[in-house]
């Protein structure tokens, strides 16, 4: 299994972020080929110390880094790429990998 984590730092508004997010941009996301499951934080993004400059991180899940690559380089992994731009304000940081159970 390969995961891919989005991890949006705090919008400059929040309920514009929020409703994209959720109207417009996963929809989007949910497209994209290959995806198996897409699971999103719920309340504060905290570390063990206290607060973090995330606002919002987004795991989506795929079968090897090769359905990543695939999935994101179709149309729609493109389409929810692009869209990224038009509403995550504060920005964003992804990191891709794959995992094994120990």
């Amino acid at each position: 299994m390969a995961q891919v984590v989005v991890m949006y730092k705090t919008p400059k508004d929040t309920a514009a972020f929020d409703k994209h997010y959720s109207e417009i941009h996963i929809p989007l996301a949910k497209k994209i080929p290959g995806l198996r499951k897409y699971e999103i934080s719920k309340g504060p993004v905290a570390t063990p110390v206290g607060p973090s400059g995330f606002y919002l991180i987004a795991t989506l899940y795929f079968d090897d880094l090769a359905a990543v690559k695939a999935g994101f380089g179709s149309a729609e992994g493109k389409a929810a790429g692009a869209d990224v731009a038009t509403f995550a304000t504060g920005g964003a940081d992804m990191i891709m990998f794959d995992n094994k159970e120990v």
